[in-house]
Formats: C-alpha cells, sequence, structure tokens
C-alpha cells in the first residue's frame, strides 16, 4: 500500500529517505526543514520519519503522536525521554540505526557478549567512527552495543568515553572524521588473541531503506513506543 510520508528533516539523510520512499512506490506529502512543524497541516500524512537533531526530536516526535500519526524516529541523542511521549494513542518506531546489516549485528554483538563473558582475560572495548557533523558521541549505536555487552557482563559497571574510562567500566572511543558515513568495531583483547565484530557503513541507503520499512510496518503495530530490533527480530527482546 502506498503510504503518504512526512519527512521531518529534510537534510542529507532526508532526501535519501525520499529517494528510498518514491522507489518503493510512496509519496512525500510533507518535508519540514528547519522551519519546524508548527506551520504546517498534518491532514493528509499517514506516517512521518522523524531525522532531525537531538534537541529538537522530543518536540517534533511529540507534536507529531499528539495528532495521531505513526511516527519512525531514528534521530539519537535523547531516547531517555520516551517514557514522557504520549503513545497511548499512536505508535512509535524508533532505533539508534535502523540500518538492517547494524541490526544483524546487534543480535550477533549480544551472542557474542554471552559467550566471552566468563572469559576474564579477553577485555572489551568499542571504537566508532562518524563524519564530523554528527553532535551526539558516542553515537547511539555505540551506545545500543555497549547496553548489549553490559548486559551479558556482569564485572562491567557501565561504559564510559575514553580517553579517561575507569577499569571496571566498558570503553568507548569517538572519532570523527570527514564523510564517514559510520563505522562500529567491537573488540575483545587478550594477550593471547583479538576478537572482532564490525560494521562499516559504505552509504546512508542502509539507514532509508531501514526507515522506510519501519514506517511501512508501523501501520500493523498497536500504540506505544516500539524499537526497530522488535519489528526485526521479535523473539530477541
Amino acid at each position: 500500500m502506498a503510504l503518504n510520508i512526512a519527512l521531518v528533516g529534510y537534510g542529507k539523510m532526508g532526501r535519501e529517505i525520499e529517494a528510498c520512499a518514491q522507489f518503493c512506490g510512496h509519496q512525500i506529502v510533507l518535508r519540514v526543514g528547519r522551519e519546524g512543524l508548527a506551520s504546517h497541516d498534518l491532514n493528509s500524512v499517514d506516517v512521518a520519519i522523524e531525522f532531525t537533531q537531538p534537541d529538537a526530536a522530543f518536540g517534533n516526535v511529540q507534536t507529531l503522536l499528539r495528532a495521531g500519526i505513526p511516527t519512525v524516529c531514528g534521530t539519537t541523542g535523547w531516547f531517555d525521554r520516551i517514557p514522557e511521549l504520549d503513545t497511548g494513542r499512536t505508535p512509535l518506531v524508533y532505533a539508534s540505526n535502523f540500518s538492517l546489516g547494524v541490526n544483524i549485528a546487534f543480535q550477533v554483538n549480544r551472542y557474542m557478549a554471552k559467550l566471552m563473558a566468563p572469559h576474564a582475560d579477553y577485555i572489551a572495548r568499542i571504537e566508532e567512527i562518524h563524519h564530523t557533523a554528527k553532535k551526539d558521541a558516542p553515537s547511539g549505536t555505540a551506545i545500543t552495543m555497549a547496553e548489549g555487552i553490559l548486559a551479558e557482563n556482569t564485572l562491567l559497571k557501565g561504559w564510559e568515553l575514553e580517553p579517561g574510562a575507569s577499569a571496571e567500566s566498558l570503553p568507548i572511543t569517538a572519532i570523527r572524521k570527514d564523510s564517514v558515513p559510520g563505522t562500529h568495531t567491537v573488540t575483545y583483547d587478550s594477550s593471547m588473541d583479538q576478537i572482532s565484530l564490525t560494521h562499516v557503513a559504505h552509504s546512508r541507503a542502509g539507514f532509508a531503506l531501514g526507515a522506510v520499512l519501519a514506517a511501512e510496518r508501523i501501520q500493523t503495530l498497536p500504540a506505544g513506543s516500539h524499537t526497530f530490533t522488535s519489528l526485526l527480530f521479535p523473539l530477541a527482546e
């Protein structure tokens, strides 16, 4: 079924989603840039896809949900406020990363963490590399990977950004370089050998495809907040 989609955030990611959505047979009926949602008519919108900035995301998503518009949100750096949203009548799908490959990597990461947890001689760490325009550090994807490791490893008390991470924490290194869509590596290092899990994004196309897939599937979901992982792997959470 063709959807009427509102793009809230019309930068590079918004344009990538637009191309993907149109290729999949959907219509973009609204494009919202820095002017915000206040001046726009939402009556023709079936679903909204929100990719903006952490300081704008909560207000955007709250406005959309209160208008009864199912919303897909890929903005990171604000997920601690999701419990404050009015999701009682409208579904929200959110993710730290909408790439199908990354979400498969999340599942592999969690399983690898379970296997590695009994082996204290292997030291875990995460490195993420992104383009210089990315505002939050570490990335939401790195945090999700860290949460997967922490869920299986009771010796670690949390994650911390490098430099300065304590011995009881999982260290995350955040690097910013021009034109890097996103690279994430989980490493387990010992004096004997090293094991690594790496996901490298070659472009934004994978993120866009996942966001459009979520927009298509959100129509079948009940009200409330849902992770993209729960859509892809309903038995994994």
